[in-house]
């Protein structure tokens, strides 16, 4: 099948190229890190002054790739010296100590190194400490809804948003296609399962399986909604099922390192500070949620869209918190450096008290940054009102801010 290029990775990995740095590709499993590799090969293949070296861990023929020195030799017998050499290795952290042999090989003249791992602490430890900050993360996110359109050749309609909202941005399911609902839910299901058994279970060795799966099935349940630790014990309590507060913490951290989950903690808007305590829960595919919940796309609805203008936010290079006010709270506060913008989400605004509801928290910030509805509201496209934009949500994610 033909690689597709997403053309957002593409200028990004290539922009780093030549500037010494490392250059990690990092995101859950099955989010497309392999195939924007599979991308630069393809793209990059007629440059007579560059030299690629691939290693798959998840293919066969590299099965005997297993140490450091088998990486260190691999990459001996193909490196051409006088040459630009890219190393590319996907799922690195397939290979026992390789940071010995990345760092010996990113410093050769004229050579870039770009791995992928699906791990998020893929370069954390000896690695970073001993490059000090010498490597750029890129995190690969599921499809955008524009890329949705692009790999199913779809249009944009309603239709083809609601099967975004429904099925998530997994690339894999361009594949398999979305005419077969089974299909499409038993592809779901099979990268849900290898994640919470490779990069959870069997990583670390986890011995209370059955409260994984239920607080994972929580936070489907909670998506968007504040939460605790303790919160989340106490209800389990109420459930039958006695776990502690430490091990909500210990597995909710297993979910963020496998990047099935984001963790997005509350902002004061006013005193311009991080809370500690209460949080939102976000999920990286909007698909995998979904798997793990009953009931129809019109009964989540809010949360849904939330989290894929969440989702959005975040590709499209914010730093996204809760904002906290006085008075009440703002979906998002998005930042970049030097410039931030508050963002409310809506499904449909069709009544005065839902307008005073996702307007009224905007129109309380006395700073003069951007601020943001968007909704799903039918026949809206873009509008000013009162100095804040309220944005449709095919447009928001077809064109951004």
């Amino acid at each position: 099948m033909e690689v597709l290029t997403r053309q957002h990775y593409a200028d990004t990995v290539d922009s780093w190229l030549g500037k010494g740095n490392i250059i990690a590709l990092v995101g859950s499993r099955r989010v497309g890190k392999s195939y924007v590799l599979k991308d630069f090969i393809q793209r990059h293949k007629d440059d007579e002054n560059i030299n690629i070296i691939f290693i798959d861990k998840e293919k066969k023929a590299f099965n005997g790739i297993r140490t450091k020195d088998d990486l260190n030799d691999w990459i001996e017998e193909r490196f051409v010296k006088d040459s630009h050499n890219c190393i590319l290795i996907d799922e690195v952290q397939e290979i026992k100590e390789f940071e010995d042999s990345v760092c010996n090989w990113y410093t050769e003249e004229n050579t870039d190194v770009i791995l992928t791992g699906s791990n998020s602490d893929m370069l954390s430890g000896e690695l970073a400490t001993r490059l000090s900050g010498r490597y750029v993360e890129v995190r690969i996110h599921p499809l955008t809804y524009a890329e949705f359109l692009q790999f199913h050749q779809l249009p944009d309609s309603d239709e083809s948003l609601a099967a975004y909202m429904n099925y998530g941005g997994l690339p894999g399911l361009r594949r398999i296609g979305l005419e077969n609902d089974e299909q499409v839910w038993a592809y779901l299901a099979s990268v849900f399962n290898t994640i919470i058994l490779k990069d959870i279970i069997e990583r670390h060795d986890i011995r209370n399986v059955p409260f994984l799966n239920n607080l994972i099935d929580f936070y489907a349940d909670t998506t968007g909604k504040l939460t605790s630790a303790n919160s989340i014990a106490k209800y389990m309590k109420s459930q039958q099922e006695d776990v502690s507060s430490n091990l909500v913490l210990l597995y909710r951290g297993y979910y963020t390192e496998a990047f099935l989950l984001d963790i997005v903690q509350r902002y004061d808007i006013h005193g311009k500070k991080i809370f500690e305590s209460n949080e939102k829960i976000y999920w990286d595919d909007i698909g995998l949620r979904n798997l793990r919940t009953s009931g129809s796309l019109d009964s989540c609805i809010e949360k849904i869209i939330e989290n894929i203008v969440y989702k959005h936010l975040r590709f499209l290079g914010y730093e996204v918190n809760v904002g906290v006010l006085n008075s009440g709270e703002v979906d998002f506060v998005c930042r970049k450096p030097g410039e931030i913008i508050y963002v409310q989400v809506s499904y449909i605004i069709g009544s005065e008290d839902t307008r005073r509801r996702e307007f009224g928290p905007l129109e309380k910030i006395r700073d003069n940054y951007p601020k943001y509805v968007i909704s799903a509201t039918p026949l809206l496209t873009r509008r000013n009102e009162n100095g804040i934009t309220h944005l449709s949500l095919r447009k928001f994610l077809m064109e951004g801010i």
